[in-house]
């Protein structure tokens, strides 16, 4: 169990903020596990990656370690409200979150989002605005 302050992960950088419909289903544990796989590039990028689900607590603590490898924290928002907040409910499954992937820049400002239910581009997506906004940064 962690906590997690938006605040004090844009303090050391940019974020990228991912949702997805529910831990364990194959599209969200390809996605999870593409995002382990890219966690030092992101790192390189000075980038904090966080998954978010509508999902209990215990459920993503094993999908954390599983499909995720240990490598980024998924955290539970089990009343919705980060994801309303976000626009991230699925308009057809209330239920759960839609597939979304936001960055966000040091400032608090969303800089990119990409939303697909495909979860094989959200890496790459995220990862290509994180690389076009440190260039301007320069």
């Amino acid at each position: 169990m962690f906590n997690f302050t938006l605040a004090q992960s844009l303090a050391k950088g940019p974020v990228v903020l991912y949702f997805f419909p529910a831990a364990f289903s194959v599209g969200c544990s390809i996605e999870a596990h593409e995002f382990a796989q890219a966690i030092t590039k992101f790192e390189a990028l000075g980038a904090t990656v966080i998954g978010v689900s509508s999902d209990d607590i215990d459920t993503l603590n094993k999908f954390s370690v599983q499909a995720c490898q240990g490598k980024f924290p998924v955290a539970s928002d089990s009343t919705q409200k980060v994801m309303k907040s976000y626009d991230a409910v699925m308009a057809l499954r209330p239920d759960f979150a839609n597939r979304i992937s936001y960055v966000i820049a040091p400032n608090g400002k969303v800089i990119y989002n990409y939303q697909s239910l495909n979860p094989n581009r959200h890496v790459e997506k995220t990862l290509g605005a994180l690389k076009d906004w440190a260039q301007t940064q320069k």
